[in-house]
């Protein structure tokens, strides 16, 4: 903790005190300088209802990118499924155990999202055909297949998608 020195002269006694009070930090300076240190202030203050003394700009800023991680990380792992049940489908003679263990692994992350966000459901709907159509192209490009062996539009259900024993034939 930084400190500054404040000098007081009492000229009834001709004496001077000093006393040392901690100095005043700068939110947005402590966002850029120490993020953690940032973090425990705010909720600090947060919990003690100070919110004067909030940042308010970089809260609403991480708050924000905290929901686009979200978001980002269900993308991410729906294209892993994708891309692995597509090479289970589709080049069958090279099934193995780590294609199997990738999906069942990334079908635990996409359930463990959604049942802390279930607002995140309605958000997958809209980005199945997106994450369908990197699936394939990632699936081209490792499998060496033409890109018409894949079905133009996603043949898997959402619950297909997401279910640990569902595995394509």
């Amino acid at each position: 903790m930084r400190y500054t020195w404040e000098v007081s002269k009492n000229l009834s006694n001709l004496s001077v005190v000093a006393i040392m009070t901690p100095a005043k930090t700068n939110p947005k300076t402590l966002y850029a300088t120490d993020y953690l240190k940032w973090i425990e202030t705010t909720t600090a203050k947060l919990r003690d209802r100070d919110y004067d003394g909030i940042d308010w700009e970089n809260l609403i800023e991480e708050l924000d990118d905290m929901g686009r991680s979200e978001r980002r990380s269900l993308k991410s792992n729906v294209i892993v499924i994708l891309l692995h049940l597509l090479k289970w489908q589709f080049q069958p003679e090279y099934r193995t155990g780590s294609w199997e263990g990738s999906i069942i692994e990334h079908r635990g992350r996409v359930r463990d999202l959604l049942k802390d966000s279930p607002s995140l459901v309605p958000y997958l709907e809209t980005i199945l055909s997106e994450c369908y159509g990197r699936a394939v192209e990632q699936a081209k490009a490792e499998t060496r297949l033409p890109i018409a062996t894949f079905p133009e539009f996603c043949p898997y259900a959402i619950d297909q998608i997401t279910e640990d024993r569902f595995l394509p034939k």
